[in-house]
């Protein structure tokens, strides 16, 4: 029996000093994204129910010098459809509606309603236009409260993508619907069944709605772009915007107890859960994004709203659980995801370097001049200022591309790279745009 206990005593410590060494790993890359103004923010990394990692990397406001901790409060942004998803299957265990319900039935005069079903708002098969893309009111009107009736205003009448269940669009759109369901069907707002529902059973504190007029101390200012401390901060999306396709705010830990519960089956059955992970179209649940990891089933959703970029992924076969929230726009969270994985599977990564800038006569610089189509929706504007090359994708911000050598660009606080192609005449016929691993060609139209 001594010797049991000794060898017990000795199997700990091991374990200990290789957790000890996982979190020294996992502290060095976030370390090195942040050293290199590509990750602002906060992270946790936990596996078999141990916390490898939890900790802010950067600033909650940098006007006020202030540093992001574990206990910074972001907007999630589209993190927050799996929460209405899982709403609306607790109200389908409660017989108050079911996923075949048509929309008609809700909205009685929503054009096409009687074609679309609430399980198509969840999956993204609608085809209702995402009202997200209408640039304007993204512009100009966000930071406003919107009634529901705005809201719907902005896509009801739009046509349709697709016939319903027959293609695939992400569309906030739909999931502002869901919240509208939930209220019409509960009598209550979307914010309190919710915090019935979720919130308060998991004693998610920390978690709410109403971000523009929240209080704490803890909550993080959103930046478009933080690289020094006069960056102007991003305007903030009112609630009754983004609603229950974006409105939460959460910490590190309230998402790390909702992994918990899910792993338990205190909210959702496994049953239910089984549901929201089978992919219907374009590897979506319901509000899940679906892939495998090592041959099993990883799971999670990424946000984005002005000022936040947010991921959660999970592996719950492994009760792997990481949580990445940045209050400075970061593009890099699945590359980050990504590397972290490979860490927690024992496979290779690379740390990410920094890049030398050159500079690039504008002589030459004006060979990279017109206009490049990624696809056909998304182009890209190369035009030059004060000497720099500016990249303007489509409905997007510009942004600045630094020369690392000549025909190799790259965006400074994402992972980004530009390498021009030439002909056999050395004129510039396009770009290869490298980005989260993927390799585009990309034709240079005009």
């Amino acid at each position: 029996m001594k010797k049991l206990a000794v060898l017990f005593a000795a199997l700990c410590v091991v374990l200990v000093s290789f957790s000890q060494q996982m979190s020294a790993k996992l502290d060095t890359i976030l370390s090195t994204y942040a050293h290199l103004h590509k990750f602002n923010g906060s992270v946790l990394v936990a596996k078999k129910a141990t916390i490898l990692l939890n900790k802010g990397y950067g600033y909650r406001n940098a006007a006020g010098n202030v540093v992001n901790d574990e206990n910074t409060i972001y907007q999630l942004g589209s993190i927050t459809k799996q929460f209405t998803a899982a709403i609306i299957l607790k109200l389908q265990e409660e017989k108050k509606l079911r996923v075949q319900d048509k929309l008609s039935k809700y909205f009685p005069a929503y054009p096409k309603g009687d074609s679309i079903t609430i399980e198509q708002l969840l999956t993204h098969t609608s085809g209702i236009y995402n009202y997200t893309q209408n640039g304007d009111f993204m512009s100009k009107e966000v930071t406003n409260p919107a009634t529901r009736e705005k809201i719907m205003a902005l896509f009801k009448d739009k046509p349709l993508d697709f016939s319903p269940g027959t293609g695939w669009n992400y569309s906030n759109s739909g999931y502002s619907l869901l919240g509208y369901i939930i209220e019409i069907v509960t009598g209550k707002p979307y914010e309190e069944v919710v915090r019935k529902y979720i919130f308060t059973p998991l004693q998610m504190t920390h978690s709410g709605f109403d971000f523009t007029h929240l209080k704490s101390t803890e909550k993080a200012t959103g930046y478009f772009k933080l690289d020094n401390p006069n960056a102007a901060p991003a305007p903030t999306v009112d609630s009754s915007v983004s609603f229950s396709a974006g409105a939460i705010y959460s910490t590190i830990g309230d998402l790390y107890r909702w992994h918990n519960a899910l792993l338990t089956n205190t909210i959702l059955t496994k049953a239910q859960q089984e549901k929201a992970y089978t992919p219907v179209r374009n590897k979506y649940g319901y509000g899940w994004g679906i892939d495998s990891l090592e041959g099993k089933r990883r799971v999670g959703h990424g946000g984005g709203i002005h000022g936040f970029i947010t991921n959660i992924a999970r592996v719950p076969e492994d009760d792997v659980c990481i949580v990445l929230l940045s209050n400075a726009s970061d593009q890099t969270l699945e590359e980050i995801t990504k590397t972290i994985f490979n860490v927690l599977y024992n496979k290779p990564y690379e740390l990410p370097k920094e890049r030398t800038i050159i500079k690039i006569p504008e002589e030459t610089l004006r060979q990279y001049i017109g206009e490049y189509e990624v696809r056909p929706d998304l182009h890209v504007v190369i035009s030059i200022k004060e000497g720099e090359l500016i990249a303007l994708p489509t409905g997007q911000s510009e942004s600045v591309i630094h020369a690392e050598k000549e025909d190799f660009f790259f965006v400074k606080e994402q992972d980004i790279q530009v390498e021009f192609t030439r002909n056999d005449k050395k004129e510039v016929t396009g770009f290869i745009l490298h980005q989260g691993g993927a390799n585009v060609p990309c034709k240079k139209i005009k």
